[in-house]
């Protein structure tokens, strides 16, 4: 049983226990050796098979490997002992670590009634060596009280390191997820403030020029230099129209009050119909997604529907979201244009500015370890489908 902060409590009585069984063994071994009496050879062996079985089986236990052998185990391991107590009283020792074999082993109450039964075995074979003698009795009944209250302790103390372990690990949780949380805080703030610098600099700098450039248009409207004077117009408003639309999709969405599906259909009735775009929003189990994952999806979804606005020239669009236990699936489809995929992803960088949004779907899609598949061919129109592994994503 492995606990960090008590794993050396639990370590030096497991050593201690060994060690007290091969101690009492050895001495076993020892009045044989040099005090000898009728059966002593016979005890000596027993006495080795016995510290060998004992070393098999902990070394069983601490693979894991002894599984519904561990009652096996013991009962040889007490017969063993059983045939050493026939042959010498001094045996009887030994019974002490078995105490505490049978109470970690088996369990409090089958525990508690082996100790018993061997207590009752070693008080007879001591009476049955030596006579009866308040000493052969009383010895026996300590030992065996001793063994039940420090089994219980260590039962108790092992509740406790548990208990112990399970708050560590809910803690351990729980300041990942503060940190995620602040982590995702602090993203959307920042992207918050780029939104503002965007709107207050360039923005306003675009379409500053863009109204003195439609200003110089009107006051000369036959000059040499009104085509360029227009076309620099034309850019400033496109790249207006662009800063606009980083805008939007840095500005973090009021997902907390409204939920993703909600979302989604204010986008589709408000914005996305205002650019002639007719779209079909289907959403399933979003409420049951965490919101940082809510947020990615739906940077995902404008990505995708600013592609269809800006290069699809489609009439509908459809998003569908399915949400399960298990997984997220996307897809945005529209009845555009289409393009051919092959034919942009290997067109050089200068010549696939329309596919940069794109590209950035799927490197959000990489950072959620999931996959984006886009599916298109001329005149076909254009699907975008994303899965993502919520085990993965979390």
């Amino acid at each position: 049983m492995a606990h960090d902060a008590l794993r050396p409590v639990f370590v030096g009585l497991q050593v201690g226990l060994h060690g007290l069984l091969v101690l009492l063994a050895a001495l076993v071994i020892g009045r044989a050796a040099f005090a000898p009496y009728p059966g002593a050879t016979a005890a000596v062996v027993i006495a080795i098979v016995m510290v060998a079985t004992y070393a098999f089986g902990i070394w069983r236990v601490g693979a894991r490997r002894v599984g519904n052998g561990i009652a096996v185990w013991l009962g040889v391991l007490t017969l063993e002992w059983i045939a050493l107590l026939w042959f010498t009283p001094d045996a009887a020792y030994l019974v002490f670590p078995l105490f505490f074999l049978y109470l970690h082993l088996l369990g409090r109450a089958v525990g508690a009634a082996v100790v018993v039964t061997t207590t009752v075995v070693a008080v007879v074979a001591l009476g049955a060596h030596g006579g009866w003698s308040v000493g052969g009795v009383v010895g026996p009944l300590v030992g065996a009280g001793v063994a039940l209250l420090i089994g219980y302790g260590y039962e108790s103390l092992s509740r406790e390191a548990s208990e112990r372990e399970r708050l560590l690990a809910e803690l351990t949780a729980a300041q990942g997820q503060l940190a995620a949380s602040e982590h995702e805080s602090g993203v959307l703030a920042e992207r918050a403030r780029l939104a503002r610098e965007i709107h207050d600099t360039v923005a306003q700098g675009l379409s500053s020029i863009q109204m003195l450039l439609h200003a110089a248009e009107r006051a000369d409207p036959e000059g040499p230099g009104v085509p360029h004077v227009r076309l620099a117009r034309e850019t400033a408003a496109a790249n207006l129209a662009d800063a606009r639309r980083f805008i939007r999709e840095l500005t973090p969405p009021d997902l907390d009050a409204h939920g993703l599906e909600d979302v989604l259909h204010r986008f589709a009735r408000d914005e996305w119909a205002s650019h002639g775009l007719v779209v079909d929003v289907q959403v399933r189990g979003s409420e049951t997604l965490p919101m940082h994952l809510q947020t990615a999806l739906l940077r995902i979804v404008q990505g995708a529907m600013a592609n269809v606005i800006q290069h699809a020239q489609a009439d509908s669009a459809t998003v569908e979201l399915v949400a399960d236990s298990e997984t997220v699936s996307l897809r945005v489809s529209d009845d555009g244009v289409g393009f051919d995929v092959a034919a942009v992803s290997g067109a050089p960088s200068s010549h696939r500015d329309s596919s940069f949004g794109l590209r950035a779907t799927r490197e959000r899609v990489d950072q959620l370890g999931g996959e984006c598949v886009v599916e298109s061919s001329i005149g076909a129109g254009t699907v975008v489908a994303v899965m993502l592994d919520l085990e993965v994503v979390s």
